[in-house]
């Protein structure tokens, strides 16, 4: 993941899918052009910086570029939240940092955190920033029984999507849950880029799967904050969860994620079904330990 092949490779992608006329340019050349979206030149007028600036940046030297350089690329780029996010993230990763310096690393799901977990009705869990699932609560690890089958932990919902074919199977949009992923990896890729696990999960990944790799390959990034979930249980058949994700200020880099559904559908009475699975399947558990 070297920062500036991504730094190269992120602002090309970006550039490439816009024409002048959505950027407000006349398009001079017609359909003669020989350029896949704007040209370098055309990207550095509308970000105010000269050519040869631009140029350079799109060479995958950010370091030393100014708030006010980056803002006006984003802007002639037309990126995204997200993607403006990680415009910065990939100038600060550019930056010569002290080792000492560097991004620190989450110190783990504390006891208060599992606790929180036990306390929420629906299902809850938590997860790092390579979409390991680091501790759950019963509900939410009877409703991911299916990526907690495999018995590496901590358990990896990216792994589960893009290696197993369960998942084509559990998530009703796969499309959608394998777009999200490599994105949000993207995206951490971006903002740490050093993480040797992360590193190593993009490595295993692209090694093992072609979807992976063609998502890898497009840039994409985006934030994963509220949304809906579909899914198909095997015991309780199709969920259409509403989920909320939400980070933990005390505990860098862990996310919480919390799903439920309305009173009264058919989603709310599968939850309900659920949780008595669950309970029975903690109380069996129990029964085999005490034999």
């Amino acid at each position: 993941m070297n920062n500036r092949d991504q730094v190269r490779e992120f602002l090309r992608s970006r550039r490439e899918r816009i024409t002048p006329a959505q950027a407000g340019l006349p398009a001079y050349g017609g359909g003669n052009r020989r350029v896949k979206g704007l040209r370098r030149e055309e990207v550095a007028l509308l970000a105010g910086v000269s050519i040869d600036y631009y140029v350079r940046m799109e060479r995958g030297h950010l370091s030393g570029a100014s708030d006010a350089v980056l803002e006006g690329v984003a802007t002639a780029l037309h990126l995204d939240e997200a993607e403006r996010s990680h415009l910065f993230d990939l100038a600060r990763a550019a930056q010569p940092t002290p080792a000492g310096k560097r991004r620190t690393k989450p110190v783990g799901v504390t006891a208060g955190i599992q606790q929180v977990l036990d306390a929420i009705t629906s299902p809850a869990w938590v997860r790092n920033a390579r979409h390991d699932m680091l501790a759950a609560n019963r509900m939410a690890r009877a409703l991911y029984a299916p990526v907690l089958a495999d018995p590496r932990r901590p358990a990896s919902n990216a792994r589960f999507v893009f290696l197993d074919p369960a998942a084509h199977d559990f998530y009703t949009d796969w499309e959608r849950a394998a777009d999200d992923i490599a994105a949000m990896l993207r995206s951490e890729a971006g903002r740490n880029p050093h993480d040797r696990q992360l590193i190593e999960l993009i490595g295993e990944l692209s090694t093992r799967s072609e979807e992976f790799r063609r998502r890898w390959a497009a840039h994409n990034v985006r934030f994963h904050r509220a949304g809906q979930k579909k899914l198909h249980h095997p015991i309780v058949g199709n969920l259409e969860l509403d989920f909320e994700a939400m980070e933990f200020p005390s505990h860098p880099g862990l996310t919480l994620l919390v799903y439920t559904a309305p009173t009264g559908t058919p989603t709310a009475d599968a939850l309900d079904l659920l949780g008595s699975w669950a309970a029975t399947e903690s109380l069996a558990e129990v029964a085999v330990q005490r034999d």
